[in-house]
């Protein structure tokens, strides 16, 4: 995973988008419900502030940011400190892997979904939550993306990028998602969740072993 410095230096700033943001915060979280299992042991890769693991239901989170994870823990998770890459847990000991915009933060995706994989037990399932960089907000924030303290090191991914690498992966039996149709603050109530991906600029994917 990339360099933690910005997530520690800025966590505050992290924290004060979801409230700044509740609407599409919620919209988010809407579609990763119809994708994250309520049942079983989960971990979330990439956990940061613990805003999504909490609400979910997932009792694990990895992250290399001690200043993220100690939110986590006050949301409730058992934070490890880690990388995607080499995850400190044993092979197959979650049901679902859980990934929100993490795959564009990673420095190796096929490392990533590979360690992912070894997590998980052989009927687990994976699920990834990401800005599409072909949609109207995945566009944006490429234009602005010097811009952010966040975004600056950021390798935004199409659905279609991600769908391969899970494919080289070994994964198949994919459900897609999708919501967040106008700019992130524009709407103060949560847009809709659809099947499927190429209108909304947050795509959920879940995919089976």
């Amino acid at each position: 995973m990339p360099n933690e410095a910005p997530f520690e230096a800025h966590t505050e700033e992290y924290e004060a988008w979801f409230e700044e943001n509740e609407a599409a915060y919620e919209a988010e979280l809407a579609a990763l419900r119809r994708l994250v299992s309520s049942t079983g042991r989960g971990l979330e890769i990439g956990v940061g502030s613990g805003r999504f693991a909490a609400p979910l239901g997932i009792g694990v989170g990895v992250d290399p940011s001690g200043q993220m994870l100690g939110h986590a823990r006050e949301r409730g998770i058992d934070a490890v400190k880690g990388v995607a890459e080499s995850l400190p847990f044993r092979d197959g000991a979650f049901d679902t892997a859980l990934l929100v915009t993490t795959i564009c933060f990673v420095d190796d995706i096929p490392r990533t979904l590979a360690e992912a994989s070894r997590v998980l037990r052989p009927d687990g399932s994976l699920v990834i939550g990401y800005i599409d960089k072909e949609s109207p907000v995945g566009e944006l924030y490429q234009e602005h993306q010097a811009e952010s303290p966040f975004y600056r090191e950021a390798t935004f991914v199409s659905t279609d990028e991600v769908v391969d690498a899970l494919e080289a992966a070994g994964f198949s039996e994919f459900e897609f998602v999708q919501t967040i149709y106008d700019w992130p603050g524009e709407s103060d109530e949560p847009e809709p969740v659809e099947s499927g991906y190429g209108d909304g600029s947050f795509v959920g994917i879940k995919a089976g072993k």
